[in-house]
């Protein structure tokens, strides 16, 4: 039975990357999607998306990839930050063109889910909810709006909100397990900062994970890697 496999954040982990994609044992009909920063942080963007490429992973846009896009389209390199520079030193014009094919998210009417790098505001229509708000989401604060979890580090996650229809499936905010809840699931687990790189198999719900090999970013709010 073909499967359809959710990867969380890469953040040009290349070598997890890799590990991970061989150890799902894929079959041709197996669909695969990146829920996005495939790049950025970690050392090897560019073979980051080669492998993409490579094994045909669809992958959704994430924030990443927004500011990438948004600084090379209206030309302000000011919107980048110290760690896109080695990114656009390293990716070549099949690269930019993988991450302008992106989309904002996808959807299985099937299932009833949608796979997104962020989230999505809880009240509101999935659907016509803004690109920005969908790779940046995190936390829902006091007066209801989306926010940034560094922001708002009392607030409660976006998910803890959402009942669905439909079941989301998302990256972006890193912890190091997976954060279940009845209407979706966070599958980020911080590999580039030394956790886990996910993939989450939507038809029977389980698991795989590899460990990222060092810590290539440090984060705050993860526990240094064991």
């Amino acid at each position: 039975m073909p499967r359809t496999i959710a990867i969380g954040d890469v953040h040009g982990c290349a070598d997890e990357f890799e590990e991970l994609l061989e150890a799902l044992e894929l079959d041709p009909l197996d669909r695969v999607i990146q829920l996005g920063d495939l790049v950025n942080r970690g050392p090897d963007s560019h073979r980051c998306v080669e492998l993409a490429r490579e094994y045909k992973v669809e992958s959704i846009l994430g924030n990443h990839e927004l500011r990438l896009l948004t600084a090379r389209h209206k030309d302000k390199p000011s919107l980048l930050k110290d760690y896109d520079l080695l990114t656009v030193q390293q990716l070549t014009p099949s690269d930019w063109a993988y991450l302008q094919s992106m989309p904002k998210f996808i959807y299985d009417a099937q299932i009833d889910t949608v796979l997104v790098h962020g989230g999505f505001l809880p009240g509101k229509p999935w659907q016509t909810q803004e690109v920005e708000l969908i790779t940046s989401i995190q936390v829902i604060d006091k007066k209801g709006k989306p926010g940034k979890r560094s922001e708002n580090p009392d607030a409660a996650p976006w998910a803890d909100s959402w009942h669905g229809s439909p079941f989301v499936v998302y990256g972006h905010t890193p912890r190091p397990n997976v954060l279940e809840r009845p209407g979706s699931i966070g599958i980020d687990t911080g590999c580039v900062y030394g956790g886990h790189l996910t993939a989450y198999i939507l038809e029977d719900k389980s698991l795989v994970q590899v460990r990222a090999r060092t810590a290539y970013a440090h984060s705050k709010r993860l526990p240094d890697p064991v």
